[in-house]
């Protein structure tokens, strides 16, 4: 087989990137080694930014956001028992974010690449990238007990932190970046209406957590716990039970329980990869870097380093240059640091650290009441939070 862009991953980079492309005439095939099934069914962020939202539409496969997606113009900062709105849309002149789950975004793309007629092929077993430090790359993959090949112009490799192309990047020339925090999010999805009808950030001396949302009647919340927990030793009761001592009492009165659809605890790690470009592969999304979820931006740093990758090949093809292709892995590195930065910040201030004793607490809560009394501190947050323009700093 035969292709222009040969893309490894079906997630929502993988996806996203295969229909911009299809929209700007570059063929593209997509391989994932999971079924269809299974990669809809993960449960991940539903918070989208701006450019996100941009990216979508022009992708053609924002009309279902548009209508079933919540837009939200701040969120509430909860500490010492009190809540503190920043409101976002004041702040930063206008920006909001929408509330719209990865799973959906997902479904969207799937949608739209099979009414498109566009190859993806699921369940590859054995996936391997070979020569992409030639102007011959080659992707081969094993399907119903038989090898095949596609050979390509160049390799998108979206396929996640664990997946093959960074482990095929030589050794000596990536570096590794990575954080591993003390502790992990147990999440819960329930048919309940939200809490609040925009998300909760809490600080609490019993941990952190988040009053999230899919929709107006399907909430996700989250706790903080070691990581020596284990998801059997949570029963939902426990759990509401745990998420009332974290809330204040309006939050708690407010809250509506119920059966779980799914539990699950996610570690927290900061990491990057450097650089994203090794010859004729590309790394976007989670195979080049993954983010704390604390600031909602792992998607939405996927769906922008997919932008600069479009960008690149699109004058590649129509221009003959590759100058775009040259800096992608620069361009993308800057926005994923800033990226980091606030994630790792916001998640420094909204957890408890055991080994920071009381003074640790104290400290994070007088930040939060410099952050939420301060403009210019209220602002900071916003920015980030809604995300940084795709040109910022470049």
């Amino acid at each position: 087989m035969r292709t222009q862009v040969a893309i490894v991953g079906a997630g929502p980079s993988g996806l996203l990137l295969g229909q911009l492309l299809h929209k700007a005439g570059i063929d593209a095939v997509i391989v994932e080694r999971q079924s269809a099934e299974y990669v809809l069914g993960r449960i991940r962020a539903g918070v989208l930014e701006q450019v996100t939202i941009d990216l979508l539409d022009e992708a053609g496969v924002g009309a279902r956001m548009h209508k079933e997606g919540l837009v939200h113009g701040g969120f509430d900062m909860l500490f010492k028992g009190e809540r503190h709105r920043i409101d976002m849309n004041r702040l930063t002149g206008g920006k909001n974010v929408m509330v719209y789950g990865q799973t959906e975004v997902t479904r969207d793309l799937m949608d739209a690449r099979q009414a498109a007629g566009l190859t993806t092929v699921y369940e590859a077993v054995n996936v391997q990238v070979h020569d992409f430090d030639t102007r011959n790359p080659r992707v081969t993959y094993e399907k119903d007990g038989k090898t095949n090949e596609i050979q390509c112009d160049f390799i998108a490799g979206c396929d996640g932190f664990h997946g093959v192309c960074r482990a095929s990047a030589p050794r000596s020339a990536i570096r590794e970046y990575e954080k591993v925090y003390p502790f992990g999010w147990l999440g819960l999805l329930s048919d309940t209406p939200p809490v609040h009808e925009e998300l909760i950030y809490a600080n609490s001396e019993r941990g952190f957590a988040l009053c999230s949302m899919r929709s107006q009647t399907r909430s996700r919340y989250y706790l903080q716990v070691p990581l020596t927990d284990k998801v059997e030793d949570w029963s939902d009761e426990a759990f509401w039970q745990e998420l009332r001592l974290r809330l204040d009492p309006d939050a708690r009165n407010q809250l509506v329980t119920g059966p779980s659809i799914e539990k699950s605890i996610a570690p927290l790690r900061s990491f990057v990869t450097e650089p994203l470009r090794f010859g004729r592969m590309f790394l976007a999304g989670d195979a080049g870097h993954i983010v704390p979820p604390t600031g909602a931006k792992g998607l939405n740093l996927a769906a922008t380093d997919v932008k600069y990758l479009f960008n690149g090949l699109v004058e590649y093809y129509k221009e003959k240059s590759e100058a775009g292709v040259d800096r992608y892995s620069e361009l993308a590195l800057k926005r994923i640091w800033r990226a980091e930065r606030f994630s790792w910040w916001f998640t420094s201030l909204m957890h408890r650290f055991p080994e920071n004793g009381e003074i640790g607490q104290k400290l994070q809560e007088a930040e939060l009441d410099y952050l939420i009394h301060s403009e210019a501190g209220s602002r900071s947050v916003a920015e980030n939070y809604v995300g940084l323009p795709l040109d910022f700093g470049l």
